[in-house]
């Protein structure tokens, strides 16, 4: 029998302190950071997705940011084989894979090694779809998924349209809800899991949210969006759509002030940290850890399990 890799998962909701904790752990632990954040895979969207710099990182190696230009519709298969390779590395060269994001889809993904080998699109019907998000409006599409699979469209944002044509085009073709072809792609995990996850009160983490909007503006956002963005919005479907991004996008356009941007900012991932509270908390294995010491709280943690 193989021995499974040993890894550290740290998830959460935005701006709950994963980045910090990761970092912390890393330097404890002689561990690295595979980063699990749909956003921060693109090269040059910085501020927008609180990638962390050199100074957040202290000389830990941070593998899967950069990986992508904003150009790519990136996918959640395309992470779990590069992220796959990086935990790879890392374990074959003595040292912890720390996984760290927010982004559930890829952490499950990847940790329950899940066979993408999905059944062949049918163009025609994504023609359809896309037709009818045009016509009628994404919010149709979306009601649409929620008729054939509610899990599904919980899981899925409308904005995401592309997603959501996918999970539509699946069901359609095989019958079955995107719940129970997972469960026929799951393989045996190469991964022996300890999962860890930040909990803040309710307000506290709306706090956290607000200001970390305002170290975005603070550190110039908007010139971000100009710089990056902006050249290549109609080339950039899934970035555009971002949280932050498309907000400042409205902005420049002219369609609101930039405090309404901010506000709109705010909101927005204040409603992304409850999807994402609901996602994580469907994980029994995950060890919630307060607010306040969440690196003693991991570390006490950590021990024992080792003493098991």
């Amino acid at each position: 029998m193989i021995d499974k890799i040993p890894v550290i998962v740290i998830c959460g909701p935005t701006a709950c302190g994963k980045t910090g904790l990761g970092v912390e752990l890393a330097l404890r632990l002689n561990g690295e950071v595979i980063s699990a954040d749909s956003m921060q895979v693109y090269r040059r969207l910085d501020i927008g997705t609180a990638k962390p710099d050199a100074a957040e990182r202290r000389g830990v190696p941070h593998h899967m940011l950069d990986v992508a230009e904003p150009t790519e519709s990136y996918s959640v298969a395309r992470y779990c084989a590069e992220a796959a390779e990086a935990v790879a590395d890392v374990h074959r060269r003595g040292k912890l894979p720390i996984i760290v994001g927010g982004t559930g889809l890829y952490i499950d993904n990847l940790i329950n090694n899940t066979d993408f080998s999905a059944p062949e699109g049918d163009p025609g019907l994504r023609r359809e779809l896309t037709e009818l998000a045009e016509k009628e409006g994404k919010e149709r599409l979306h009601g649409l998924l929620r008729e054939l699979d509610a899990a599904e469209a919980e899981r899925v944002h409308p904005n995401n349209v592309k997603r959501v044509i996918r999970a539509i085009e699946l069901i359609k073709i095989t019958g079955e809800s995107r719940e129970s072809l997972n469960e026929k792609s799951r393989r045996p995990s190469p991964y022996a899991p300890l999962w860890l996850a930040i909990e803040h009160p309710r307000q506290a983490l709306y706090d956290r949210i607000d200001r970390r909007v305002d170290i975005m503006l603070e550190k110039g956002l908007e010139a971000e969006v100009r710089r990056e963005l902006l050249p290549i919005r109609d080339r950039a479907p899934t970035a555009g759509q971002a949280i932050g991004y498309k907000e400042m996008l409205d902005y420049i356009d002219g369609r609101v002030t930039l405090d309404r941007a901010a506000d709109a900012i705010k909101q927005a991932s204040r409603r992304y940290a409850k999807r994402q509270l609901t996602w994580f908390r469907r994980n029994p294995r995950i060890h919630w850890l307060g607010p306040e010491g969440p690196l003693e709280q991991a570390m006490e943690i950590i021990k024992d399990n080792k003493n098991r």
